[in-house]
């Protein structure tokens, strides 16, 4: 019988409270108090027993838009996670034919859910300095099918920000020629002057948000998208969750929300430090960069090309071996995935010192492996 291949999530979870989950980017930074009491207190009230207010607390849609520096009167939609948020524009704004302009390496789910439209992407390689899109190649890119431009700011995977003028000017392109411009702004707590595209073109900008990473909050799935009344509106008409988002996770992002200026100030500083800390970590060993540092995020990858080792048999290696969870590029770009892996660092020191101490050795020993066995698994 052919062998099963190898689960990196299922092994994963199944190993949870031995793992360094560095793989997907969650923050697990935020002080546990910020929630245990609101989340309790719920939980006594049964207030799991109720479908939630369908709209969506309206407290937290304050909140949201007071984090976001948005006007009140913005529109605003929670949903399962920003994800859900995306899927809904996407079926809302996109048909067949149509094309989004975005890049590659990219969070490529979006790229799915275009496809899923009968639209397509037209992907601009950016795994080359700025290492982001620039207003030049997005305008050159626009072409009568253009419908959208996909702005992801801080970058999923490589931790690119994008400057201020650099947002400004795609957002005018955006105005110019008419097209919706997606700003998907889940990693902007982790930068130092997050800049709003709406604030240039508020017309034509849907910005996706998420309490995810900067409240630490994956495992809740709440997140959802603000801009004019009228696209949010269009939103709403894709939206499963007409009874409601979890109420539980509405209470969460709630205390998170009310509180993150107290706590967020001490995440950033130690996922700073952890960044440095992985940097030396690399720069230590022959062959590998990082092709973005400082991270305006809470993510960067690392290249692994000049060590000729495979990234997943690295992320392999690493989880098997040594308990420490980071991801293959292969989820990330199609046409650069095999060169490099992703690595969070919102954790705690502990776990970004399991990877110091396990990185080298976990490269060290696929340089050691000859040819295509460098791809299997140690015996143990």
């Amino acid at each position: 019988m052919p062998e099963t291949p190898f689960d990196a999530f299922r092994y994963a979870h199944a190993h949870r409270t031995e793992v360094a989950w560095l793989s997907q980017n969650t923050n697990h930074l935020v002080p546990p108090e910020v929630f245990r009491g609101p989340l309790e207190e719920a939980i006594r009230e049964r207030r799991y027993e109720g479908y939630p207010y369908a709209p969506g607390d309206p407290e937290l849609k304050r909140l949201v838009l007071a984090d976001l520096r948005f006007d009140p009167a913005t529109g605003c939609l929670i949903t399962a996670g920003g994800t859900e948020s995306l899927y809904a524009l996407i079926r809302a704004f996109l048909a067949p034919s149509e094309e989004v302009i975005a890049s590659d390496p990219s969070y490529l789910i979006i790229h799915k859910f275009v496809e899923l439209a009968g639209a397509r992407t037209r992907n601009l390689e950016i795994y080359a300095p700025p290492y982001r899109l620039t207003a030049e190649r997005v305008q050159a890119a626009i072409t009568p099918k253009t419908r959208m431009i996909l702005l992801i700011d801080p970058l999923n995977p490589l931790g690119s920000g994008y400057p201020k003028e650099e947002v400004r000017a795609i957002a005018e392109i955006a105005h110019d020629h008419h097209l919706l411009l997606l700003n998907d702004v889940t990693y902007r707590d982790f930068t130092d002057a997050p800049t709003n595209a709406a604030t240039f073109a508020p017309e034509e900008t849907v910005t996706v948000w998420s309490v995810s990473k900067n409240c630490g909050l994956a495992g809740m799935r709440i997140g959802g998208v603000a801009g004019p009344a009228e696209l949010i509106a269009k939103i709403n008409r894709y939206n499963t969750n007409d009874l409601g988002v979890n109420v539980l996770a509405q209470v969460a992002a709630l205390a998170g929300l009310r509180t993150k200026s107290q706590w967020f100030p001490e995440v950033l500083r130690q996922s700073r430090a952890n960044q440095a800390r992985i940097r030396q970590v690399v720069e230590a060993i022959p062959g590998l960069h990082l092709p973005v540092y400082p991270s305006h995020a809470n993510m960067f990858v690392i290249d692994v090309a000049g060590a000729e080792i495979r990234p997943e048999a690295l992320q392999r290696e690493l989880l098997e071996h040594h308990g420490v969870f980071l991801r293959a590029g292969n989820y990330l770009s199609p046409k650069f995935g095999d060169r490099f892996v992703r690595v969070s660092f919102s954790n705690p020191p502990s776990d970004i010192e399991r990877f110091a101490h396990a990185f080298p050795q976990a490269v060290e020993s696929l340089r050691a492996r000859p040819g295509p066995e460098a791809d299997a698994p140690r015996a143990r």
